[in-house]
């Protein structure tokens, strides 16, 4: 029998195997993610149509979207629409996913709603990512890698083993230095824009008796950067020029100076320094401000305790506890050209610093009795602050003096913390009616509520003076948001064969409204200080967005043939989506909108499957989806522009009609000592909007390959690796660019994915 390995999966929050849960799970493995060197959760989407992963420093710095349903990384203040569950941790900031990752076990992408079972923030899926365990006897590893494309060098390293009988210790640790992410054609200090990644984790496994055991992961993560902004360049529209950088309602227009992007070539970046007018002082960040030299890094702590008490012989009690601790930086320049006398002038400079302490707590409770009927219950909690502050210029009155009073070249601070509490309950059972049908279910309930305050300390003098800005030291006072929700599931799943399982689903999915935290300390705000408590109120509201929701279910087989050879699973789904969450700028008023889209439905096809071959030690693979996701009632994006759209009926954003990839892996014994392997794979994207304008990105194929020489039995392996071999530049998303004339400037911000990388790798393992 050639049968296919045996893939296992928490995809209900217990152990099972692919085939046998009847969730759409896409499952990528230790040896897959090696093999590809895959070091960031973006490399992934190769194998995984509508996953999209983008990573950005502004806002939460990172976002992840399926089926074309996600929430924007533009706003700190969003939750993930999908969650992201990591070593059994929910996960609030996405800038875990800025870092590359290592030492990682496997991978999984549950998708369509998953509140029942991972209830916060899965309103369209989950991001699963497990890493390695200690193994049953010593083993150290390492590997050395370098890059040339980007000019990139990375060592790892771990050990892994008992200690005694009762524990075992793991302790892995990655360093990575690529010197050119992306290269700068403006006349900047440096043009080599690069990134700097570290990560550290201990991990320790105690055993002390046959019932008990428990998991403890601690985790250390820095990330630094060159800047903000990632490969981005400029199209020039419709007028074909690029705009220049309209100031002070055009008192101060400075050249654009950028290259205007070509459709079909490859892009061209160009992004300045900041002006030395803007990049003085920053109400107590001047030290930080580098010279105006864009930067960005992040430290991130987190440590996940796992434990599970076998009460009884059925009876299991289960408990997980998070901590993350994180403080981010980001000083980069948001006009995105700006020359003057050939020398660059970034305008729009923006300093933030993100701040945020999240604890959470989940306990489960779950039988396993030998008969028709089994259950789970459980409990979550989350108590998180988040701190996202920011020196900002919008209107960059610097330029024509800094503040008379305290010396500050920004136009304002502000602060925006926010304190969230969530708390859930949840119940599900299993009932067998008879060996091969089998109902299961539940429901949770939610209860989640945010205060947030606006603070600012400081507004320039000349701001103030014009009446359409608050005065320095304002304080909204408390604004809150609070929500219940009853988020139910049930599934039917039946046997048909010992390896033919089909199911249906109806499944519902939440995630929590809030307050915006891009709104300008304009004169708007000061219905805070009304004496009339619903001016207050109605103040507040403008603030408010609500909670997302969704609604509908899917159709699956599971199936394996050719004495389990051949695996095809197959899912069709059909969910509606209500008051989804979005995010688009004002490129005239230099303002974040925060809104919600009436209704987006999502529906289409699922196809995963693999093949052991004939042949020894070839393998085939791949998966495809056919998607089509609308927006089916009213959604203006930006309602304040005086001009009236209506987005019913179009397509949302990074949602193709079709994709997919067919992968191959073959391994070839070259006599008893060396094998030789080869892998390779192929994605396909059609075409998808990349915004809330008609701008779409062309369908495309990308190319990786890889092929390695070593030991069997993995003891050593020298390897060559190449990804998007064809150095396809695809578009992941764009916006228009800011400070744009009014009715005359029409550039478009186009943020690219990453090149081409060619990798040549040495690893061992003893």
């Amino acid at each position: 029998m050639r049968g296919t390995e045996t893939v296992t999966v928490t995809a209900r929050k217990q152990t099972e195997t692919l085939q046998e849960v009847p969730v759409t799970v896409t499952a990528v493995g230790a040896a897959e993610i090696d093999r590809f060197n895959y070091d960031k959760v973006a490399d992934i989407t190769s194998r995984i149509p509508t996953l999209n992963v983008q990573t950005g420093g502004s806002g939460s710095g990172a976002s992840l979207s399926l089926r074309g349903v996600g929430s924007s990384y533009i706003s700190a203040a969003f939750d993930s629409a999908v969650a992201l569950d990591f070593d059994g941790m929910q996960v609030s900031s996405m800038r875990v996913l800025q870092s590359a990752f290592m030492d990682v076990r496997q991978i999984e992408v549950l998708k369509g709603p998953q509140s029942l079972y991972f209830g916060k923030s899965a309103s369209a899926g989950v991001l699963s990512i497990k890493s390695a365990d200690p193994t049953d006897d010593w083993e150290f590893g390492g590997k050395v890698a370098y890059e040339f494309e980007e000019d990139g060098l990375t060592t790892e390293a771990s050990v892994s083993g008992p200690v005694t009988d009762k524990f075992g210790f793991r302790l892995a640790a990655r360093y990575n230095d690529i010197r050119t992410v992306w290269f700068n054609t403006a006349p900047v200090a440096d043009p080599h824009r690069g990134e700097r990644n570290l990560n550290i984790r201990a991990t320790f496994e105690f055993e002390p008796t046959d019932n008990f055991t428990a998991n403890l992961k601690l985790n250390y993560i820095r990330h630094a950067n060159d800047g903000a902004i990632q490969r981005s360049a400029m199209d020039c529209g419709p007028n074909g020029v690029p705009d220049s950088v309209f100031l002070l309602s055009g008192a101060l227009p400075i050249p654009a100076g950028y290259p205007c992007y070509e459709t079909g070539k490859q892009p061209v970046f160009y992004l300045p320094d900041m002006a030395p007018a803007l990049s003085a002082q920053a109400p107590a960040e001047g030290p930080r401000l580098k010279g105006g030299i864009p930067y960005g890094r992040s430290d991130i702590y987190f440590g996940v305790l796992k434990w599970d008490w076998n009460i009884t012989g059925s009876l299991t009690l289960s408990s997980v506890s998070g901590y993350l601790d994180q403080s981010a930086q980001d000083n980069d320049s948001y006009s995105y050209g700006g020359v003057i006398a050939g020398v660059g002038q970034g305008a729009g400079t923006g300093l933030t610093d993100n701040q945020l302490r999240q604890f959470s707590q989940e306990v489960r409770l779950r039988s396993d009795f030998d008969h028709w009927f089994n259950f789970m219950v459980g409990a979550f909690y989350e108590d998180r602050h988040i701190e996202f502050n920011t020196s900002q210029n919008a209107v960059n009155i610097s330029f024509f003096s800094p503040d008379p009073i305290t010396g500050n070249s920004f136009d304002w601070y502000k602060e925006h913390p926010t304190d969230t509490s969530a708390v859930s309950v949840f119940g599900s059972a299993t009932i067998n009616f008879t060996d091969e049908l089998e109902l299961s279910g539940g429901v949770r309930w939610t209860h989640e509520k945010k205060v947030n305050h606006i603070l600012v300390p400081y507004v320039h003098t000349f701001l103030v003076a014009t009446g359409a800005f608050i005065q320095s030291g304002f304080d909204s006072g408390p604004i809150e948001f609070r929500d219940n929700n009853i988020s139910p599931e049930v599934t039917l799943s039946w046997q048909a064969t010992d390896d033919i399982k089909l199911y249906a689903s109806y499944k519902t999915g939440f995630k929590s409204g809030g307050i915006d935290n891009s709104a300008l300390p304009s004169s708007n705000l000061l219905g805070f200080a009304s004496p009339d408590p619903e001016v207050r109120q109605a103040t507040a509201d403008a603030l408010v967005y609500e909670s997302e929701t969704a609604k509908g279910g899917e159709i699956g087989v599971k199936s394996q043939w050719a004495d389990r050879s051949l695996t095809l699973n197959l899912s069709a789904f059909y969910y509606v989506f209500k008051n989804l969450q979005v995010q688009n700028f004002d490129a005239v008023a230099i303002q974040f909108l925060t809104a919600n889209a009436g209704e987006v439905t999502t529906k289409g096809v699922d196809l995963d499957w693999r093949w052991a071959t004939p042949l020894d030690g070839l393998s085939l693979y791949g998966s495809m989806t056919f998607l089509s996701n609308k927006y089916t009632a009213f959604f203006d994006p930006n309602p304040l522009d005086g001009v009236s759209q209506n987005l019913e009926g179009r397509d949302g954003l990074q949602s193709p009609d079709f994709s997919g990839n067919a992968a191959f892996d073959w391994r070839v014994p070259l006599g008893n000592s060396l094998e030789l392997g080869l892998t390779g794979n192929a994605r396909y994207s059609g075409s998808f909007f990349t915004n809330f304008s008609n701008y779409r990105q062309r369908a495309y194929w990308t190319f990786d390959l890889a092929a390695s020489i070593g030991d069997p039995e993995g003891r050593w392996r020298l390897s060559m690796i190449g990804t998007n071999l064809t150095d396809k530049h695809y578009l992941q998303s764009s916006g228009p660019r800011p400070f744009l004339q009014p009715g005359v400037g029409d550039d478009e911000i186009f943020t690219f994915a990453r090149g081409r990388q060619l990798t040549v790798e040495a690893s061992f393992r003893f």
